[in-house]
């Protein structure tokens, strides 16, 4: 189990930390940010295949910012898929 740690631009959260086993997400979790929907999303993500993550959340806009936390993490999994390719 390969573990990733991704450091966000232009929001709220700081740190954007998950694993990644046989393509399927685990143990996301954010610092900072907005708390109970954050952990929200590291709880309806659970399991789930890392690349349909990437692909439902990215390009998700939160307050008109261009971004979001779950566009983030789109972007941290994306990432860590790469690195893993």
């Amino acid at each position: 189990m390969a573990s990733y740690k991704y450091r966000p631009v232009g929001v709220c959260s700081r740190e954007i930390t998950f694993t990644i086993e046989d393509g399927k997400l685990h143990n996301v979790s954010f610092l900072g940010g907005c708390n109970g929907n954050l952990k929200a999303i590291g709880k309806l993500v659970e399991g789930a295949d890392a690349r349909h993550i990437a692909d439902l959340l990215k390009g998700n806009d939160c307050a008109g910012r261009g971004t979001s936390c779950g566009d983030q993490l789109a972007h941290a999994v994306e990432a860590a898929l790469a690195q893993e390719a």
